[in-house]
């Protein structure tokens, strides 16, 4: 059995009109100063297998602190890091403790503790992967990371 061919439709075109004028764009609207962009948090570093806040850490987690208070409906997750030395369950917790700390930190500066969030990826996520100590050193850190 043939099949029947199907009825043609035609759609007329219709007739394009051009602007005599061109169309005025709107200007981008200026940037006001609520509009600026978050400043970014500082991380900070830890010593080998330690959690305690170094001397070096304390003026950026000041830092950090002043940049949540201004901004009091922004919260901030706290991710703990190591290097790669040790098992990884070790380093999660290691990486648990160096996150509280930080925590601990800005909460006694003032930031509620409400809106920090602590997670730990041990030696999951490096920030580099050579083998050096400089590059272990840069993985032994916490990540603040604010939350949209």
């Amino acid at each position: 059995m043939k099949a029947e061919p199907l009825p043609t439709v035609t759609t007329p075109i219709e007739e394009v009109r051009t602007a005599e004028q061109p169309v005025p764009v709107p200007p981008e609207p200026a940037a006001s100063a609520s509009a600026q962009p978050t400043p970014e948090l500082s991380d900070i570093f830890f010593d080998f297998d330690q959690y305690a806040i170094r001397s070096d850490a304390r003026p950026r987690l000041k830092s950090n602190a002043a940049i949540l208070k201004a901004q009091p409906f922004q919260n901030v997750v706290i991710e703990g890091h190591c290097d790669e030395r040790g098992t990884s369950a070790y380093n999660l917790v290691l990486g648990e403790r160096r996150a509280q700390a930080a925590s601990r930190h800005l909460q006694a500066l003032g930031v509620q503790a409400s809106r920090i969030q602590t997670a730990s990826y041990g030696k999951e996520r490096p920030f580099c992967m050579e083998r050096t100590e400089a590059c272990w050193q840069s993985n032994r850190r916490a990540h603040f990371r604010l939350l949209p």
